[in-house]
C-alpha cells in the first residue's frame, strides 16, 4: 500500500510537465523493415570494437537513417571519474544540435540543479565526412552527428528538498526522489530544446548511472568510429541498425536506443496500438516527445519498474501477456497474479510484431555486491520478429542476443581474436517462446559485480559473475566441468603410433563411417592436443590427392555434424577446432585458373573474376564466401548462380558470415546440383529451390526453404523463423529444432522430418492434400541430445498451441509415446490412429533420417524407456478436421 501511495504521488508530481502540450498526433507508420539489434553482456569488460563486429555484420539490416549504441558497466578511468562517482553519479549526456544551445542548456537545466563533478565533450573524429581508415568502405557520414556533452552529477540537496516538499514526496526514499527529479528535469530539457513538433536544438541521450547512449543519422558502426568507442570498455553493450517505424526517422533523436532512467531499449518491429499505448501513458502524466514506438516501450518499462516497483517477471508479463493454453498451463497462483496484471495493463501492452533488447544498470546490489548490470531480450507473445540467444560459460561468461545467429558468431569471433579463453562458437544457442509457460519469452543475463574498494583504482575487487535466467528466474546453464579451448592456442599432442595405425587402417579400407565411429566413441577420453593431432593428420591427408581430400572432408564433416560425448572438452570448442581445420583444407584447394589439375577448384572474392566452366577432371567448385556481400548482384548467392550457368554442378561454399539467399535463383529443374554449406549462412537459404540438394552443416536462420518446390534440404542443427513458408514440395530433414511458424501456408507435397520440436504454429494453414495419396506431411520427433551426446526425449514433443491450426490437408506424424500432446493444442486438426499405410509412408523418410543423422529408427525412435514398441504406440497422426476438396 505504501508503494501504491508513493507511486500515485510520483505520477501526480508530473502533472505540471504536460501543461500546454498539444494532443498526441497520429502518424502513418514508416516503411517497416527488419532492424538489426544485438546485445552483449560479459563477466569482464569488453571493448566497443566487439559490438562493432556484429553491427558491421548486420549492415544490410540498416539504411543509414538511424544507428545507436548503449553501454553499461563502464570503466571509471575511461570516463575520467572515480569508481565511486561512476557508481553513484548520474551520467547525463546531452546531444547539442545547435552549438549556440549548449550554454543555454547548461545554465537552464544543468548547473542550477546539479552539483557537477565532471563535464566534458565526448571525443570525436575531426571530420565526420571522412571514411574511417580501418574500414574505408563504410564511407563518411552525410549528416553531422551532434556534439555530445557528458556530465557526472548529483541533484543539489536544496533543490531535491524543495522538489520533494512541493510535490508531497517527503516520505519517499531520497534516492528514489532524486531519480524522479532527474527524469522530470530531462523531460523539461527535451521539451524546451527539442519538442518533436518544434525547434530542435538539443536533447538528452541518457541520464542513468553507469550507462551511456549515443545515436546518429547513419549506421551503428559509423557511430562507433565517429565517437571513437572502439577501445571503450563496458560489461554490457547494445547496438541498433535502422530507424523507428513511427516518428521522425531522419533525425538522431529518432534513432534507437531510447531511455527510461536506468535502462536503454532497442527494438525490431512495429506497434499496431501505438496510439492506445500513448493514451495509457498520458493517463499517468507521461507524454512521449520523440513520438516513436520505441520511446513508449521504454517509458512503459520505466513506469512499471521505477514508479510501480514491479518485479521484473511482472514487467515482462505486462509487456507480453501470457494467453490461451500457455496461461492455462501456469500454476494457479501465477494465473491469479497474471490475470490482475493483464486487467490493469493490457491496454498498455504493445501489440504487434516486436522484439526488445534492453541494457540496464541497476541502482542497488544484493548480498553485498556492487551495482548489478543486466541484458534482457523480450519477444512479443506471437513471436513475430526474429531473435536468437546464446550463452558461453567458463573462465569468461558471455551472454548474447541478436536478430540473427550470424551476428552472435561475429561477436564471438571478434572476442576470441583478443582473448584465448573465449571460443568463437557459443556453448548454447536458442530461441524464446513469447508469452509462454515454458520460458516466458524472455531471458535475462545478469552481471553481479563485487564491491569496488577505493584502493583498487577503479578495478573491480574480485571477479564479476554472469548468470542467465528465463522470465521465471530459472537458471539457464551449460554442462559443468568442461574446459574451453581457443583453436589458435592449442598445442598438438605428440604422435600416437596406435592411433595412427587405426586411422591409416580404416582410411586404406575406405571406411569413413568406421573411422568416425571409432573417433566418436573415444573422444570422451581425448584432450585438445589429441584432437589437434587428428585435425593436423586430416590436413596432411587432404594434401595427398583428390581421393584423400574427399576422405578427410567427409571424416571431419561427420565429426562436425554428429553429436557424441566430448568428455571434459566443450563441444563448442571441439566444433570450432574441426570447422577451422575444414576451412584450412578448403583454402588449400588450388585456385581456378592456376593450371593445377584436380577435381577440386577454388574461388574467393579476390579471384571471382577468374570464374569459368569446369575443364577436364574439374568437378567441385569450392567457394570461399567470407568477403562476399550479404546480398545484391555481387553476393555469394549470385556467384553460385553464375557458376551453375557456366556448368558447375557440385559446390562447397564455406565460411558464411550471414550471406543471404544461398541456393536461390538457380531456376527450374535443377536436379543434379549439390551445395554443401559451412558457416553461418543467412536468411532465405534454399528458398524457391526446384530440384537441387543443399546440405547445411550448421544451423540455418530465418525464411529457409520458402516456396520450395522440389529438391532436398538437410540442416544439421536448428532452423529459424517461418521455415518453409508456402512450400510446395521437397524433401527436408532438420536435426534440431524449428523456431516459430514452420511450414505455414505450405501446399502440395512437402515431406519434412524435424527431429527436435517447434516453438509454435507448426503447419498453420497447411494445405498439402492427402499424404497417403501423394500429399505432404511433417514428422516431428521431439528428441534432442544431452551433454553426453545421447539421444533423449524433450520435455514435450510440442510445447505450444496452434498445432496444425486451420489446416485443410496433409498430416503431422508426432512421436509422442507418452501422449503428452493434447487436443487443446490443436486448432482445426484431430488425432487419428496411425495405420500400417501411414507407417509405410513415413518409414523411408525416417530411414533416410537415420542415414543422415545417425538416429536409428529401431534403437532410438521406436525404443521407449529401453523397450522397443510398435510404431502405432510411439507415433500419433494428426490430420485436418476438414480436408480441402481439390478441384
Amino acid at each position: 500500500m505504501d508503494r501504491l501511495l508513493s507511486s500515485q504521488k510520483v505520477i501526480a508530481s508530473r502533472r505540471g510537465l504536460l501543461e500546454g502540450m498539444l494532443p498526441l498526433p497520429t502518424h502513418k507508420a514508416e516503411a517497416e523493415g527488419g532492424c538489426g539489434v544485438v546485445g552483449l553482456a560479459c563477466s569482464e569488460p569488453v571493448a566497443g570494437r566487439h559490438i562493432l563486429a556484429p553491427s558491421l555484420q548486420m549492415h544490410n539490416r540498416g539504411n543509414g537513417k538511424g544507428g545507436g549504441i548503449a553501454a553499461a558497466g563502464l570503466s571509471p578511468q575511461q570516463m575520467r571519474v572515480s569508481p565511486e562517482q561512476l557508481a553513484n553519479d548520474y551520467l547525463i549526456q546531452v546531444a547539442i544540435l545547435d552549438p549556440m544551445a549548449r550554454e543555454e542548456v547548461e545554465w537552464e537545466c544543468i548547473f542550477p540543479v546539479f552539483e557537477v563533478h565532471q563535464a566534458y565533450r565526448v571525443p570525436t573524429l575531426d571530420d565526420y565526412r571522412a571514411p574511417p581508415l580501418s574500414t574505408p568502405k563504410l564511407g563518411g557520414l552525410e549528416v553531422r552527428p551532434p556534439d555530445v556533452w557528458r556530465y557526472f552529477c548529483r541533484v543539489k540537496e536544496e533543490v531535491l528538498a524543495r522538489f520533494m516538499e512541493e510535490h508531497g514526496l517527503s516520505d519517499l526514499d531520497l534516492r528514489r526522489a532524486e531519480d524522479e527529479f532527474v527524469y522530470q528535469n530531462t523531460f523539461r530539457l527535451n521539451r524546451r530544446f527539442y519538442a518533436s513538433l518544434g525547434e530542435k536544438r538539443a536533447f538528452v541521450l541518457s541520464h542513468g548511472r553507469d550507462m551511456m547512449v549515443l545515436k546518429i543519422v547513419g549506421y551503428a558502426e559509423q557511430l562507433m568510429r565517429y565517437y571513437q568507442l572502439e577501445d571503450l570498455e563496458a560489461h554490457v553493450w547494445v547496438a541498433h541498425q535502422r530507424y523507428p517505424t513511427k516518428g521522425r526517422v531522419w533525425h538522431p533523436g529518432g534513432a534507437h536506443p531510447f531511455i527510461g532512467l536506468d535502462e536503454a531499449l532497442v527494438h525490431n518491429g512495429d506497434f499496431a496500438n501505438y496510439h492506445a499505448v500513448c493514451e495509457y501513458l498520458r493517463q499517468r502524466n507521461i507524454y512521449p516527445l520523440f513520438l516513436t514506438d520505441t520511446e513508449v516501450s521504454v517509458l512503459l518499462f520505466d513506469l512499471w519498474n521505477r514508479v510501480y516497483g514491479y518485479p521484473l517477471e511482472y514487467i515482462i508479463e505486462a509487456l507480453a501477456p501470457t494467453t490461451e493454453r500457455d496461461f492455462e498451463m501456469l500454476p494457479e497462483e501465477k494465473q491469479r497474479v497474471y490475470q490482475a496484471i493483464q486487467a490493469a495493463h493490457i491496454h498498455g501492452s504493445p501489440d504487434g510484431p516486436w522484439f526488445f533488447i534492453i541494457a540496464r544498470s541497476l541502482p542497488n546490489g544484493t548480498n553485498g555486491q556492487g551495482p548489478p548490470l543486466q541484458l534482457l531480450g523480450i519477444a512479443d507473445t506471437s513471436m513475430l520478429r526474429p531473435q536468437v540467444f546464446a550463452l558461453q560459460e567458463g573462465a569468461v561468461q558471455i551472454g548474447l542476443i541478436a536478430s540473427e545467429k550470424q551476428a552472435i558468431d561475429a561477436t564471438l569471433r571478434s572476442l576470441a581474436e583478443d582473448d584465448p579463453r573465449i571460443c568463437p562458437v557459443a556453448d548454447r544457442y536458442w530461441n524464446a517462446r513469447g508469452g509462454s509457460y515454458t520460458d516466458g519469452g524472455a531471458f535475462v543475463f545478469t552481471v553481479e559485480r563485487p564491491p569496488i574498494p577505493p584502493c583498487q583504482g577503479g578495478k573491480e575487487g574480485g571477479m564479476a559473475r554472469l548468470t542467465c535466467t528465463d522470465k521465471f528466474g530459472r537458471v539457464i546453464s551449460t554442462p559443468p566441468g568442461q574446459k574451453h579451448n581457443n583453436p589458435t592456442t592449442v598445442s598438438i599432442a605428440a604422435p600416437c603410433p596406435s592411433l595412427e595405425r587405426v586411422v591409416s587402417t580404416r582410411l586404406e579400407a575406405g571406411g569413413v563411417s568406421a573411422l568416425f565411429q571409432y573417433i566418436a566413441g573415444r573422444m570422451r577420453t581425448w584432450d585438445y592436443g589429441t584432437l589437434a593431432w587428428l585435425c593436423r593428420r586430416m590436413e596432411g591427408l587432404a594434401a595427398e590427392g583428390d581421393r584423400e581430400r574427399a576422405l578427410a572432408i567427409e571424416v571431419l564433416t561427420l565429426l562436425h555434424d554428429r553429436c557424441y560425448d566430448t568428455g571434459d572438452m566443450r563441444r563448442s570448442s571441439v566444433l570450432a577446432m574441426i570447422e577451422g581445420n575444414l576451412y584450412t583444407i578448403f583454402r588449400s584447394v588450388p585456385l581456378l585458373g592456376e593450371g593445377r589439375p584436380g577435381q577440386y577448384q577454388r574461388l574467393d572474392w579476390e579471384s571471382r573474376a577468374q570464374l569459368q566452366g569446369p575443364q577436364g577432371e574439374e568437378q567441385i567448385l569450392v567457394n570461399d564466401v567470407q568477403n562476399f556481400p550479404s546480398e545484391g548482384e555481387s553476393s555469394a548467392a549470385r556467384f553460385i548462380v553464375e557458376a551453375y550457368h557456366r556448368g558447375w554442378r557440385r559446390f562447397i561454399a564455406f565460411d558464411f558470415r550471414g550471406q543471404r539467399f544461398c541456393a536461390c535463383g538457380l531456376g527450374p529443374a535443377t536436379e543434379g546440383i549439390r551445395i554443401d554449406v559451412y558457416g553461418s549462412a543467412g536468411d532465405y537459404l534454399g528458398s524457391g529451390l526446384d530440384g537441387a540438394k543443399v546440405y547445411v552443416h550448421s544451423s540455418a536462420q530465418d525464411q529457409v526453404g520458402q516456396i520450395l518446390k522440389s529438391g532436398k534440404l538437410v540442416i544439421h542443427d536448428d532452423v529459424g523463423q517461418t521455415f518453409m513458408y508456402g512450400a510446395k514440395g521437397g524433401e527436408v530433414y532438420v536435426l534440431g529444432n524449428a523456431a516459430g511458424r514452420p511450414l505455414i501456408n505450405a501446399v502440395g507435397c512437402p515431406r519434412v522430418v524435424i527431429n527436435g520440436t517447434c516453438l509454435d504454429y507448426l503447419a498453420e494453414s497447411f494445405m498439402a492434400g492427402d499424404p497417403l495419396n501423394g500429399g505432404g506431411f511433417v514428422v516431428l520427433n521431439g528428441i534432442t541430445f544431452d551433454e553426453k551426446g545421447k539421444l533423449v526425449e524433450q520435455e514435450t514433443p510440442y510445447p505450444g498451441g496452434n498445432l496444425f491450426s486451420l489446416a485443410s490437408g496433409g498430416a503431422i506424424y508426432l512421436r509422442d509415446p507418452h501422449r503428452k500432446v493434447g487436443e487443446d493444442q490443436l486448432n482445426g486438426g484431430r488425432f487419428v490412429p496411425l495405420t500400417s499405410a501411414d507407417w509405410e509412408l513415413i518409414l523411408p523418410y525416417l530411414s533416410e533420417n537415420e542415414r543422415l543423422f545417425g538416429i536409428s529408427v529401431a534403437d532410438d525412435l521406436l525404443t521407449v524407456s529401453g523397450v522397443k514398441r510398435h510404431s502405432a504406440e510411439v507415433y500419433r497422426k494428426i490430420e485436418a478436421t476438414k480436408l480441402a476438396v481439390l478441384i
